[in-house]
């Protein structure tokens, strides 16, 4: 994916190739400080469509993003497989964040530019089969913005499972808990898909966009109307789109596309 020749393999973050070992510390923070102390005390979590995750194999976890607890809410949400996040450069300088997104192994992305380095990391996690969270606006909004290309690219370059996962309720915590009551939040995971380029090798940036938008329309769906925003023509097309079993063998990973235009 270089010009340069440099791997992506070299250009990750170290955290990427400690995943087994994160994996054991991942088990208890979820099912406990998560599920059972967070969906306990401070969120009462509905959530839908957990069938669609799938059983292995790259996945993209795409959702969109209304508020800052977004993240640990569909972490907690998906108890087969553990999720890896990526988190904004800046929670690295709040210590209870960087606390948490280290305990966890997030790991950051540069909002203000293209990142290869997260870009790098985020393939090199699909490779290893893992499912990672993504919020393809770059940034929290209210209701839907238009996304970026960096989730897409990524997918193209790993065959990986999209799933649009739609959050809401969340932008009302913790104003909740000051009436002592736990914030209702919603959790909804779409049908899985993956991208289906028109051609062999080449993806042209255009046709790539066109990917984003389809994209974002399945996740669209998922949310209420005020949510939509950007993507409110619920006539969605699905010329790029290819919806698969969740329950089926994973994939094997495709080899890079090559984006052009």
């Amino acid at each position: 994916m270089s010009t340069t020749g440099v791997s992506a393999r070299s250009r990750a973050y170290d955290i990427v190739y400690r995943q087994e070992q994160l994996d054991a510390r991942r088990g208890f923070l979820r099912d406990v400080l998560l599920r059972r102390i967070g969906f306990k005390l401070l969120v009462k979590a509905q959530i839908e469509g957990v069938e669609n995750i799938p059983a292995s194999g790259p996945g993209i976890i795409m959702m969109n993003h209304i508020a800052a607890i977004d993240p640990f809410v569909v972490v907690g949400a998906v108890t087969t497989r553990f999720i890896v996040p990526m988190s904004k450069e800046e929670n690295y300088h709040n210590p209870l964040v960087a606390l948490m997104a280290r305990a966890w192994g997030a790991y950051p992305v540069r909002r203000s530019e293209v990142d290869r380095r997260a870009l790098d990391s985020t393939i090199e996690l699909l490779r290893q089969g893992r499912l990672v969270l993504i919020a393809p606006e770059g940034t929290r909004h209210p209701s839907l913005t238009e996304a970026k290309n960096g989730m897409t690219f990524v997918a193209l370059h790993t065959d990986a499972v999209i799933v649009p996962t739609a959050v809401d309720g969340t932008d009302r915590f913790p104003a909740t808990l000051k009436r002592l009551q736990r914030t209702p939040v919603q959790v909804r995971f779409g049908r899985p898909f993956r991208f289906r380029p028109s051609g062999q090798g080449r993806v042209p940036r255009a046709e790539m966009t066109a990917m984003t938008r389809e994209a974002m329309l399945q996740l669209a769906a998922l949310l209420p109307v005020h949510r939509r925003d950007e993507y409110r023509d619920l006539s969605p097309t699905t010329d790029y789109l290819e919806f698969v079993d969740p329950s089926a063998p994973a994939a094997r990973v495709a080899e890079p596309l090559r984006v052009v235009g």
